[in-house]
C-alpha cells in the first residue's frame, strides 16, 4: 500500500510541485494550505508523514507541530525559508523529525521521506530494553521511566534505542544521524545535540547530570546505565 503524505504550504505552486513529484514516486499525496485545515486532514486521513511549512495562515507551522505532538508521533518534515527559522525550530524542541530549507531539491526531499519511513517500518533488534528504571518497548514504540510513559518523537525514539541497545559503545554524531534519519542524510551535527538535549529533558531526573545518555567529549554520546 502506498504511503500517504500530507503536504502543507500556503503557496499552491510549491504544493503542486511536491504533489506531482511524490505522486510519480508512488506516494499518495494530500494537500492543505493553512494550519487548521492541516490538523483537520490529519484527524480524518491519518497520514504516514507530513511535510509542513513554518509560515502558514491561521496557525503557523510551529503551532501546528506543537498541537500534533500533543496527540500524535506522525513523522514531520518542516519546510523553512530562513536560517532563523531553523534556529527557532531546533531551539524550541517541538519534535520535528527533520527539516528542509527552501529552495530544496525534490529528490533530496524524497530521499529524506523514504529514509524516515523505512526506518520506522523495519523490524528486528531487541524488542524490550530495560536500563535502570527506563524501559523501551520497540514493538509498541513506547518508553517508560519509573512506570510512567514518556512521549518521544520518532527520531528521539530511534536515538534512544540506538544508544541503549548497545550500552557503553560510543557513537559519533554522524553515526547517530544515520541511526535517526538514514545513511547519506546530509543534516547538521547540531541537530543531534538538540535531539539529545530534548531526550534528556524527557527521561532524566536531572538533565544536567544525566544517567542514561552520557556525553563523550570530542566524540559523541553513549548509553550510561548498564542493562538489567
Amino acid at each position: 500500500m502506498a504511503s500517504k503524505i500530507l503536504v502543507v504550504d500556503d503557496e499552491p505552486g510549491i504544493v503542486e510541485m511536491i504533489k506531482k513529484f511524490l505522486s510519480r514516486e508512488g506516494f499518495l499525496v494530500k494537500e492543505a494550505y493553512d494550519g487548521p485545515t492541516a490538523l483537520d486532514i490529519v484527524q480524518k486521513e491519518n497520514p504516514d508523514l507530513i511535510i509542513l511549512d513554518i509560515m502558514l495562515p491561521g496557525l503557523d507551522g510551529l503551532e501546528v507541530l506543537k498541537r500534533l505532538r500533543a496527540k500524535s508521533d506522525v513523522p514531520v518534515i518542516m519546510l523553512t525559508a530562513r536560517s532563523e527559522e531553523v534556529d527557532k525550530l531546533l531551539g524550541l524542541g517541538l519534535g520535528a523529525d527533520d527539516y528542509v530549507t527552501k529552495p530544496f531539491s525534490l529528490r533530496e526531499l524524497t530521499f529524506r521521506i523514504r529514509a524516515i519511513l523505512r526506518r520506522w517500518q523495519k523490524g528486528g533488534g531487541e524488542k524490550v530494553i530495560r536500563v535502570g528504571d527506563l524501559v523501551i518497548d520497540a514493538e509498541k514504540m513506547e518508553v517508560t521511566v519509573g512506570g510512567k510513559k514518556v512521549d518521544l518523537t520518532r527520531a528521539e525514539f530511534q536515538l534512544l534505542y540506538t544508544l541503549l541497545s548497545r550500552p557503553g559503545k560510543v557513537f559519533t554524531r554522524e553515526e547517530l544521524l544515520n541511526a535517526a534519519f538514514g545513511e547519506a542524510y546530509e543534516g547538521y551535527e547540531r541537530t543531534i545535540d538538540t535531539h539529545i538535549w530534548n531526550l534528556r529533558r524527557k527521561i532524566e531526573a536531572n538533565p544536567q547530570d544525566p544517567r542514561y545518555i552520557l556525553t563523550v567529549y570530542g566524540v559523541g554520546y553513549k548509553g550510561g546505565v548498564q542493562k538489567g
